[in-house]
């Protein structure tokens, strides 16, 4: 219970905050465990592997993920050595440049999202009822909805 001069909202913040570290923490670890990229990885191979021609211009992919334009800019490269993506100039766009997932890419997802999708169901989904999480989705929907206009497509399976 809140403090009497504590807004509800407050707590229910730090709530967010500390589910998602409760999460995150083990995906991540058994992500590296199973000698896979990070979860960072994973947010940007999804993000193009469910848009059109899994591909993306490098500011619709910024819009996508939940890092800055200098910190996914230095995330493609590395994902570009390991020849999951590549960079496919723009025509008539000297500057621009789409992020394209390969095929290495897309294999890498599917491998990612195994590890991935367990931890979600023993540390998220095993937690919640479907009317929690439709509750959590219209809630925190309209917050990412703020964002920008791709921050609320809720990331799901690859291929779905």
């Amino acid at each position: 219970m809140a403090p009497p001069n504590e807004p509800l909202w407050l707590p229910a913040w730090r709530a967010l905050l500390f589910a998602q570290a409760a999460v995150v923490e083990p995906v991540e670890r058994a992500l590296a465990e199973a000698e896979l990229p990070p979860l960072s990885w994973y947010d940007v191979l999804t993000a193009l592997d469910k848009a059109p021609g899994r591909r993306l211009r490098m500011r619709e992919l910024t819009d996508a993920v939940t890092l800055s334009r200098t910190g996914l800019v230095r995330l493609v490269d590395r994902i570009e050595e390991e020849g999951l993506l590549r960079r496919q100039p723009v025509p008539n766009d000297r500057r621009g440049a789409y992020a394209v997932l390969t095929a290495k890419g897309s294999r890498m997802l599917r491998r990612m999202w195994r590890v991935y999708r367990g931890e979600l169901e023993k540390h998220f989904a095993s937690h919640i009822t479907d009317d929690d999480a439709e509750a959590l989705l219209r809630s925190l929907g309209r917050v990412a909805a703020l964002r920008k206009p791709r921050a609320n497509q809720i990331a799901t399976a690859p291929g779905r």
